[in-house]
């Protein structure tokens, strides 16, 4: 192998040949003969392409140890690729050998890789050792280690607080700074306040990845509406500033806003924007697309659309496995399953495979094949189950009448049982008139959510079923005393591509004279 005059340029070119490891050592073995094998920017190309494009960390760290004195653009590069690959503990152990020899110092690219690794492997207090850590080596003030520490802040803590002050004293803020903050909010359910500062972004730095940030936020905290609203928004400003485009993230959260609301007319427009707008549909896209024509009872369009995708993405089958479950198609979830098992070796289900199934043979009240896939679940692929799948076991269950087995079930789960799992075994409580335990799920419900004021009042209207007035009055009692709420109901109606939502009670409406009007014509008529 002979290398030119401009020996960087051949050194680049050689590496762009590499296919193999084999020819990665043959350009070493020549750097190390010709006097380079401690020159810094090949050892950190080599480094990189073998990390990168290679995959190969083992030999990547031999090339790294082989170095006398690393300096810290390889610490960094090394660091880098066990974060990658998770493996913290090493990211941690390699950082702490580059602070205590000395002789790379760490500057502050170094910060926001090394930030993912503390919480992970120093589980109480790591990112506050960090953070303490990042002030005592002078890079506090920086504001890509500043943006870092508040986005791990945001997703390790449950004191957002500590984020929001970190942001306050960023004074150069840029886009990621501004989105790490409101998506911190969006993870902690605090959407009014994630509204309030996505409207004080500059309009001139929002940028696709900031809308995707809100969007997303509504879309998994339940505000559809909003979710759409932003959508409309985004578009609208696309006019104006061209990197506002929505991108497959943005189709993916909407959609599902859609799918969960069940606007099908809405998802047909966004469906036809993507399309005439030639939008690349890939994966993320075409599976958001199938998921929403499902849930809003459009299997055939649905089914056109899986037929037509690329099958090599589990997530495509388990979409369309879940959307015929849901809608009760519970013979074609099990033949998807059964077609999936057939396409390859490379697809094994997941735990989201298995919730569709159960939940099909839950719509089908097939008791035994449910159970069948729980143990094919858990024995023969090794998943463990989650409060999902026991949900559906107990749904399974308790439509079927079978509290025993129901009671075992919860005796038996190695996750705490939560609202729903009460909640399910009270509604096959209702459907096959088992008051006692009703009694019991209601008051495990109670003490899960003791300021929910609907519970009380299932409980009460119970008690005065058995004709048990001292207890009806002590559980009015209680609702008085305390401050509980009953969550509203809400409905949504779409109407020429317009969105209204309602809640109980509310008559915020515009057109809510007009509305209770012709209700009011509907009542007398009947």
């Amino acid at each position: 192998m002979l290398l030119g005059q401009n020996l960087y340029q051949d050194i680049l070119l050689n590496l762009d040949k590499c296919k193999c490891l084999a020819l990665l050592k043959q350009l070493q073995g020549h750097l190390i003969t010709t006097g380079h094998g401690q020159t810094q920017l090949y050892a950190f190309k080599l480094v990189r392409f073998c990390t990168i494009t290679l995959s190969n960390l083992h030999y990547a760290r031999l090339i790294f140890n082989y170095l006398n004195f690393p300096n810290v653009y390889l610490y960094t590069a090394m660091i880098t690729s066990y974060t990658s690959v998770q493996d913290h503990t090493s990211s941690l152990l390699l950082y702490r050998e580059m602070v205590r020899n000395g002789l790379s110092r760490p500057n502050h690219f170094v910060f926001p890789i090394i930030l993912k690794s503390f919480p992970e492997v120093i589980k109480s207090y790591g990112i506050e050792m960090a953070h303490t850590h990042i002030d005592k080596m002078g890079f506090g003030k920086y504001p890509v280690v500043q943006t870092a520490l508040l986005d791990v802040y945001s997703r390790s803590s449950s004191d957002i607080r500590v984020a929001r002050q970190l942001f306050d004293e960023i004074t150069d803020r840029n886009v990621v700074s501004w989105t790490a903050m409101i998506s911190g909010y969006t993870r902690v359910g605090q959407m009014g306040d994630a509204i309030l500062l996505f409207e004080e972004v500059p309009q001139c730095v929002r940028d696709t990845p900031s809308w995707n940030s809100i969007i997303a936020g509504c879309t998994q905290n339940g505000l559809f509406s909003e979710a759409i609203s932003f959508l409309r928004r985004m578009i609208v400003e696309e006019g104006m500033v061209q990197w506002n485009k929505p991108n497959d993230v943005t189709f993916a959260c909407v959609l599902a806003a859609c799918g969960h609301t069940g606007m099908l007319q809405l998802g047909e427009c966004i469906h036809g924007y993507v399309y005439r707008n030639s939008v690349h549909l890939n994966s993320l896209t075409l599976n958001a697309l199938i998921d929403m024509y499902g849930k809003c009872g459009s299997l055939k369009e649905a089914r056109y659309l899986f037929d037509k995708a690329n099958r090599g993405s589990l997530t495509c089958w388990n979409s369309m496995i879940n959307c015929l479950a849901l809608q009760g198609h519970w013979e074609g979830a099990i033949g998807v399953f059964k077609d999936m098992l057939q396409h390859g070796d490379d697809l094994k289900p997941d735990s989201v495979t298995f919730i569709g199934l159960l939940n099909a043979c839950t719509h089908g009240g097939l008791v035994q094949e449910g159970l069948s896939y729980y143990d094919l679940m858990t024995r023969v692929y090794g998943i463990n189950p989650e409060i999902e799948h026991y949900g559906c076991l107990v749904d399974l269950h308790g439509r079927a009448g079978r509290f025993e087995e129901i009671m075992e079930i919860v005796r038996k789960m190695h996750i705490a049982p939560d609202a729903v799992i009460w909640g399910t075994l009270l509604n096959g409580c209702k459907i096959h008139g088992r008051i006692d335990l009703a009694e019991y799920a209601l008051k495990n419900l109670i003490s899960i959510d003791p300021n929910n004021g609907s519970y009380y009042s299932m409980l009460a209207n119970l008690y005065g079923e058995l004709g048990k007035w001292e207890e009806v009055r002590k559980i009015r009692k209680i609702l008085n005393q305390q401050n509980a709420y009953k969550a509203r109901g809400c409905s949504w109606i779409e109407l020429d591509n317009q969105v209204h939502q309602f809640y109980s009670v509310d008559k915020s409406h515009p057109r809510m004279e007009e509305i209770y009007s012709i209700l009011e014509c509907l009542v007398d008529a009947h």
